[in-house]
């Protein structure tokens, strides 16, 4: 599913404020990682990432590509690319309790100032 940033920013409230991490810090991120569609897969280090997150087959989630993976979020990483973002949240925040936002290499960049632009006027 390709999202808005709006409708994304309705499914994401429970993340904002998560580890201190704001909403439209996600949706920024998320934004330069995946351009908000679940689809997305890259190929990347000899890793795949997936879905809105770019969650990782190394350490977060299982394919039939690496093994073996550690599968932190106890996953096959096919889950990352359907429009229910339930898991994708779940492991994501898992990621963030042990990596920090720093684990998306956009955040820092791009992400860390001037976010009025990720902010959802309808909300």
């Amino acid at each position: 599913k390709q999202f808005t940033k709006c409708e994304l920013s309705q499914v994401l409230k429970s993340m904002d404020g998560y580890k201190g991490v704001t909403l439209p810090e996600w949706i920024c991120t998320i934004f330069h990682s995946s351009g908000y569609d679940t689809q997305t897969i890259v190929k990347n280090n000899g890793k795949t990432e997936y879905g809105l997150f770019q969650i990782n087959n190394k350490m977060w989630c299982r394919d039939n590509q690496i093994l073996p993976s550690r599968n932190i979020c106890g996953i096959s990483c096919d889950k990352f690319l359907d429009d229910d973002l339930t898991d994708d949240v779940m492991c994501a925040k898992k990621i963030l309790d042990s990596e920090g936002i720093d684990y998306w290499l956009a955040h820092k960049p791009l992400c860390s100032e001037k976010l009025e632009q990720w902010l959802c006027e309808e909300l």
